[in-house]
């Protein structure tokens, strides 16, 4: 079995560890729940608003806002990757034997 003798490719690249979104999002969003169910059923309030009520109002502004503010971080902590990328280089390396597998 031999194969072609064929120079490596090498190639530059931007090396950086950047934040998900999503999951920023929804732990802010999570955060901001549970800072509605504090604030509706925790904190003693008037009587004539039903808590259930003011937990689904406090509900919406609080999620929203959590996760503004989830995604505002994951903004600052993609802003610092950015900072401390770092340069690489990469280098092709043929396989030393063909691939046999039917299905790939």
């Amino acid at each position: 079995m031999s194969f072609e003798e064929t120079p490596a490719e090498r190639r530059d690249v931007t090396v950086r560890r950047a934040p998900k979104y999503v999951p920023f999002l929804v732990v802010g969003a999570l955060l901001g729940v549970a800072a509605a169910a504090v604030v509706a059923y925790g904190v003693p309030g008037d009587t004539t608003f039903d808590p259930g009520g003011v937990f689904g109002f406090f509900l919406v502004m609080f999620a929203a806002a959590g996760a503004i503010l989830g995604a505002g971080l994951a903004l600052v902590l993609d802003r610092r990757s950015v900072k401390r990328q770092q340069r690489a280089v990469v280098e092709a390396v043929p396989d030393s034997e063909p691939d046999t597998d039917p299905q790939g």
